[in-house]
């Protein structure tokens, strides 16, 4: 565990320093020059989206996500007073059946 937690580390720090190259210089105004920032941009979505993908993937085959249907019916099994209808509303008609 200690060696998964060392290398997610270096792979996360590696991952936040290398855009960073691109910033060091000063590069010529070029055709090419000017797709820099949309690398950059493309490469750390990805490299991002990468790790989302993999802690996602992580967490449901840890079992986080099982039996959500039961987990979401629980907020409604909770008695609570309405603070949201104000007491005009009570009046009308159509709340009197």
């Amino acid at each position: 565990m200690r060696r998964l937690a060392l290398w997610v580390f270096f792979a996360a720090t590696g991952a936040l320093l290398w855009p960073a190259v691109a910033l060091a210089h000063d590069a010529p105004e070029t055709k090419q020059s000017r797709w820099v920032m949309t690398d950059w941009m493309m490469d750390t979505f990805f490299i991002f989206s990468g790790f989302a993908l993999i802690a996602f993937l992580a967490a449901w085959k840890a079992g986080h996500f099982q039996e959500l249907d039961q987990m979401g019916s629980i907020p409604l099994l909770v008695e609570e007073e309405d603070y949201y209808t104000p007491e005009w509303a009570f009046d009308e008609e159509e709340w009197t059946e």
